[in-house]
């Protein structure tokens, strides 16, 4: 087992530098000129010459990634070219709220969309199953943020019994519309899979083999079937984590939530290229470490799958 886990660290490195080579790229290439975004206008040529000098933005372009490249292995994403402070800081003020959120939302996903898989399969072509299965459908097709101002409209505007937008004091009521919302497309297709993967599981012979020994449904669900079939549902939301703990743009943006997610999109609007590139990178770099989580589980859950892989390197 370590064995594997090291081998799975070692092939996350070249996915790391891939992705800042990529993002440096795009920042080089970016056709606005960082030394007038932050002078603004009336800055005088030499003053801006002087500013790019002091920045590096003058140099060579293998230059510029070698510092870029050195900044980032002290953990230094740069200074934000419209509030004068490191990047570093304003990703380190929003990004518990993403997390927060996340959370929130990824628990709605794993308690309902596991708990209307299990249903859906046991009670196959059962009027829960056709509920579970129209459900999930559409919440695939709808959209999110389509859904999420519907959520506005009706529990905020006019019923008036949940908060709209921001977060307020923090409390679970601001909680509930943007999780709902950002959990809504992951619970069907976690529901959706769930359902597959325990039809599949229950049609192998020991399970009944199980039910003819005279064990109870529950049990025979519970602990002979569960466990095998959670282990696509379990690479499914370790993957969803990683992507909503990076911040949910849609969501956050539509409730106005003061996530990682919203602060991309305002940087975006702004052409802040040093928070689009931190903030892009973070969640790359949780989404690579989630995805790696997510292989251990898988590995530990079914043994097989690391000594086929290592069958194969041998």
């Amino acid at each position: 087992m370590l064995f594997y886990i090291f081998r799975r660290i070692l092939q996350v490195i070249p996915v790391i530098i891939g992705v800042t080579i990529i993002l440096f790229i795009i920042l080089y290439i970016i056709p606005e000129d960082p030394a007038r975004l932050i002078l603004q206008k009336g800055a005088t040529e030499q003053a801006l010459a002087n500013l790019r000098a002091k920045m590096g933005i003058d140099k060579p372009v293998y230059v510029q990634y070698w510092r870029y490249i050195t900044q980032l292995a002290r953990g230094d994403l740069g200074d934000s070219y419209r509030y004068r402070r490191s990047v570093n800081s304003i990703l380190a003020d929003h990004y518990p709220n993403s997390v927060k959120l996340a959370l929130s939302a990824i628990g709605i996903e794993i308690v309902i969309g596991i708990l209307a898989g299990i249903i859906s399969a046991v009670k196959k072509y059962s009027f829960w199953d056709m509920l579970v299965t129209i459900s999930t459908t559409l919440a695939v097709c709808v959209p999110v943020f389509w859904f999420g101002m519907i959520m506005q409209v009706i529990f905020g505007l006019k019923l008036g019994i949940l908060p709209m937008s921001g977060m307020g004091d923090g409390s679970i009521q601001y909680y509930i519309l943007p999780s709902i919302t950002l959990a809504s497309v992951s619970t069907a297709y976690v529901a959706r899979m769930m359902r597959s993967s325990m039809l599949e599981v229950i049609s192998n012979d020991y399970i009944t083999t199980a039910y003819a020994k005279g064990l109870s449904p529950s049990r025979v669900i519970g602990k002979h079937a569960l466990k095998n079939a959670m282990i696509p549902v379990v690479t499914l939301i370790g993957l969803d984590l990683g992507a909503l703990m990076g911040g949910a743009i849609l969501t956050e943006t539509i409730f106005s939530w003061p996530g990682v997610g919203r602060v991309i999109y305002l940087a975006i609007l702004q052409r802040d290229a040093p928070v689009v590139i931190g903030g892009t990178l973070i969640l790359v770099l949780i989404f690579v470490f989630m995805n790696l989580v997510v292989d251990i589980l898988y590995a530990w859950l079914d043994p097989r799958i690391r000594y086929q892989k290592k069958e194969i390197n041998v």
